[in-house]
């Protein structure tokens, strides 16, 4: 016997990267605040620290995640959104540079490396202004907060999402 209700709900994960104690670094985290309540049912939202083994294990079996971290960039441009899509074996090239000493990039090699990725791997960035000790977002990356947790409501709305009880087979 195949299939039942646990079959047909699709797995869709939003994976909040960083540490509010290291000012831009929480934007991950402050996204998951501003998402709860406001996700589909049946989507799990998740703050790492971004270790790779940790996020392989958040999004090994989902159908979607969504992972929003803040980025280094060289110029910097505090407050500016990136949007990546992994959904081909090709994609895993892509090398986000993230806040972290292991970066997003080092997560997807592996997890593809073992046959643990996603379905499908968006990842919204922030380029953060500071990544010091401290609480508080800087303006830049603040004023950005709105705009990224729109994108990420965006993405989880344009994908088939998971199976609303009402909908599931009995």
């Amino acid at each position: 016997m195949t299939g039942g209700p646990a079959a047909e709900r699709r797995r869709v994960v939003v994976i909040g990267v960083g540490s509010e104690f290291r000012r831009d670094d929480g934007i991950g985290p402050e996204v998951v605040s501003r998402l709860q309540g406001e996700v589909p049912d049946g989507v799990r939202l998740l703050v790492s620290d971004g270790d790779p083994t940790r996020m392989i294990e958040a999004w090994t079996g989902a159908s979607l995640a969504v992972v929003v971290d803040a980025v280094l960039a060289d110029p910097p441009a505090p407050g500016r959104l990136h949007r990546i899509v992994v959904d081909r074996p090709a994609d895993a090239g892509v090398q986000p540079v993230s806040s972290h000493g292991l970066g997003l990039g080092q997560s997807v090699a592996l997890a593809q490396a073992i046959g643990r990725m996603p379905e499908r791997l968006i990842v919204h960035a922030v380029e953060a202004a500071d990544v010091r000790q401290g609480v508080g977002l800087s303006p830049a990356v603040a004023g950005a907060a709105e705009a990224l947790t729109a994108a990420v409501l965006e993405d989880l709305a344009s994908d088939r999402g998971p199976m609303p009880d009402h909908a599931r087979p009995t």
